[in-house]
């Protein structure tokens, strides 16, 4: 962590106080935002990058091995942000890691999947560049940090029947990472969401067969092998980095090798502009110069709830985001009074997640395993409850009516799903926390008819809807919406299973109903950029000096989510772009 920069006692360029500048809509505008200079101390970079997680400390290794001073700024008092707290799955089509492991990738089929996935949202251009620059990308962390990557071989793209879809998956995720290699700097590496069991080493695509370890001998070999992993880590003295702690770590162990400072408790105030051009940050601490401009991966605006207020739909608030913390738009919003235009603000990286007491639990593999459907305020079924995470939630938004409730919406599973698959971190037949219940996120009964009463849904409608399933499940076919047609939905379901395994039958009491609220990874949508990840005002002009990467930026994918790793794999892109687009440097 770089050293703290004092301010001085409250004076600017003017000699006014800095709190008697303008306080407009509860923002505090600095000497800076007026065009004045502010007398702080101060900083000098030849780039200054806002936030360290993904996008920024790839962007920041970037700049410093093309020969550019460059500093990382970060709100936090950990680096990492969202990615430490995620999974890792990175989707970077034709990247060398999959053409190794046999995938055959081609940067067509790559070229035709992303515009299906995208459509019209967002220009070719940036879709290009994306795909061109994301391999070269990958090869350069591996060659400048201790990163090394595994394909997640079997995780299907998210639509696998699209045209260059690939139903063995493109996506690769971090290997095995000794956290001795950032020495001190460990003990300041952001959380992970759900920490992976003491004494196991466990990887993204293990937890698909962790959650059948009950009932798939896959799941007992994949369970050991998690442990002996563990146990020769501690044999050898080592602390194991796995996920998503494994790529912030393995990024910010590039950054130290690269003399990068990372200055931790340093929020981004304003963006300096000089003569038309961003020069620097305002900070708490001072005003950081930035010879060849700023780059910003603060993150998105989950945590901001004016933000989710003013350009998102109802109902929506700041609890059931699994985002890190510190993401409340500060970067945008900065950009946006620099004169950026902004895109995709209505949109996020959704998914259904359970508002459970102690935080909202992001549900993924539990509402494709057999035994369990998906529900409204009416007691219907509404969507294939294996479908990807995004497209489950677009659709509560879109059907979302006072005469048809789909948001909560519910997660109907008996009594024989419980006794088979792990849920969450609660093991088969253990039973599920007190809390749970209290907060009236689970519900439990010992008939259908009772349960729809405990989460007011019509009796008929519910019995009726588990019948018709219960058909679907014996015959082998969902005929209302096709789950289990897809890769994508068998990648977390029961191949012991049959005739498909993702569809049983509801019969064994009791039951249960865990509430669905719209959460989301993150925001998606940020400052607008181009394919060189330049900031772009509404008329199309660049902003000189300002780039953008990560969920501060309007994402490539647009509204949809190509595969595992959709986030991660174009922020960490375009702040690679970036970078060599201030160092003037080709991407290869």
């Amino acid at each position: 962590m770089g050293p703290a920069v004092p301010a001085p006692e409250g004076l600017t360029a003017t000699g006014h106080s800095r709190r008697t500048l303008l306080v407009a809509g509860g923002i505090l505008v600095t000497g800076a935002a007026l065009g004045q200079t502010p007398a702080y101390a101060e900083a000098d970079y030849d780039v200054v990058v806002v936030g360290a997680g993904a996008a920024g400390m790839t962007a920041a290794l970037t700049a410093a091995k093309r020969g550019l001073r460059t500093v990382v700024l970060e709100k936090a008092p950990t680096f990492g942000g969202s990615a430490a707290r995620s999974g890792a799955g990175i989707w970077i089509p034709c990247n060398e890691v999959i053409l190794a492991a046999g995938v055959p990738d081609t940067p067509a089929k790559a070229a035709a999947y992303l515009a299906r996935v995208v459509g019209g949202t967002v220009p070719v251009e940036r879709q290009q560049a994306f795909l061109a620059a994301g391999p070269a990308m990958i090869s350069f962390v591996m060659r400048n940090s201790p990163l090394r990557f595994r394909f997640m071989q079997g995780y299907s793209d998210y639509y696998p029947e699209f045209p260059g879809g690939m139903p063995d998956g493109r996506s690769i995720e971090p290997d095995q990472l000794d956290g001795r290699v950032l020495g001190a700097e460990l003990a300041r590496l952001n959380p992970p969401y759900i920490p992976t069991p003491a004494g196991m080493v466990v990887f993204s695509a293990d937890y698909k067969w962790l959650t059948l370890s009950a009932v798939h001998p896959k799941g007992i070999e994949v369970s050991a092998a998690c442990l002996l992993r563990g146990t020769e880590a501690a044999l050898r003295g080592e602390q194991p980095l796995t996920m998503g702690q494994a790529l912030a770590g393995g990024l910010r162990a590039g950054l130290l090798a690269a003399g990068v400072p990372v200055w931790l408790n340093t929020p981004l105030l304003d963006l300096h502009v000089e003569a038309g051009r961003v020069a620097g940050v305002v900070t708490s601490a001072g005003l950081v110069r930035a010879r060849h401009g700023v780059i910003v991966g603060s993150g998105g605006f989950e945590h901001s709830a004016a933000m989710r207020a003013e350009f998102q739909r109802q109902p929506i608030g700041t609890d059931w985001t699994i985002g890190a913390k510190e993401n409340t738009g500060a970067g945008i919003e900065a950009g946006e009074r620099a004169g950026a235009a902004l895109d995709l603000m209505d949109d996020a990286w959704w998914g259904p997640v359970i508002p459970l007491p102690d935080e909202p639990y992001f549900c993924l593999a539990e509402r494709t395993l057999p035994g369990c459907v998906m529900v409204n305020g009416n007691g219907v079924r509404f969507a294939n409850e294996g479908a990807p995470y995004s497209d489950i939630v677009h659709t509560m938004y879109d059907r979302n009516t006072p005469s048809a409730p789909h948001i909560p919406a519910w997660l109907i599973v008996d009594q024989n799903y419980r006794n088979r698959y792990l849920f969450k971190d609660v093991a088969p037949l253990l039973p599920f926390p007190d809390a749970w219940y209290d907060s009236g996120a689970v519900h439990r009964a010992w008939s259908i008819e009772q349960l729809a009463d405990r989460i007011g849904v019509p009796r008929a409608a519910l019995r009726a809807t588990i019948t018709r399933f219960n058909g679907f499940a014996l015959a082998g076919r969902d005929a209302d919406f096709h789950r289990g047609d897809s890769a994508y939905d068998r990648y977390y379901a029961d191949p012991y299973v049959k005739p498909n395994p993702c569809l049983a039958p509801l019969w064994l009491p009791p039951f249960y109903a865990f509430k669905i609220v719209p959460g989301d990874l993150g925001t998606k949508g940020g400052m607008r950029t181009d394919a060189r990840a330049r900031v772009l005002r509404a008329d199309g002009s660049v902003i000189p000096g300002l780039y953008a990467a990560g969920n501060a930026s309007g994402a490539v994918m647009g509204h949809s989510y190509a595969g595992s790793g959709s986030t991660l794999g174009p922020a960490m892109t375009f702040g690679y772009v970036a970078a060599n687009d201030l160092a003037g440097a080709p991407v290869a």
